[in-house]
């Protein structure tokens, strides 16, 4: 019985460390959900998701990307995160850590906005 009990503390607590952790930015026109698939404590992730939704239309798009960081004197370690990444094609969204999305195609803007995290 108390091999049993261990095995299933054991086997929850494992899950547990693995399971995405998910915050959502709302802006005028999308709602975006950002999830972090990596393991907890985890710093430099290149496995986020990505879920915008648009308001006016209800389309979706899901993206995979990465998170993004100013890299420390040394050029390795990350010293700042800024937000995370997603690439579409030439398509770029790049989505900070203060609340903005800013969707690019080469050098041009295509999105622009500011919004609010909902955790």
């Amino acid at each position: 019985m108390k091999k049993t009990l261990l095995a299933i503390l054991f086997v929850t607590a494992s899950l547990s460390l693995k399971t995405a952790m998910a915050q959502t930015l709302v802006t005028e026109n999308y709602i975006i959900e950002i999830k972090n698939n990596c393991t907890e404590g985890v710093v430099v992730c290149d496995d986020i998701t990505y879920i915008g939704t648009s308001k006016t239309s209800g389309n979706h798009i899901e993206l995979s990307g990465q998170t993004h960081h100013v890299m420390c004197a040394d050029g390795v370690t990350p010293c700042r995160f800024l937000g995370y990444i997603f690439e579409n094609g030439n398509v770029t969204y790049f989505v900070d850590q203060a609340g903005a999305i800013k969707v690019t195609q080469n050098e041009t803007v295509l999105v622009e906005e500011t919004g609010e995290w909902v955790y």
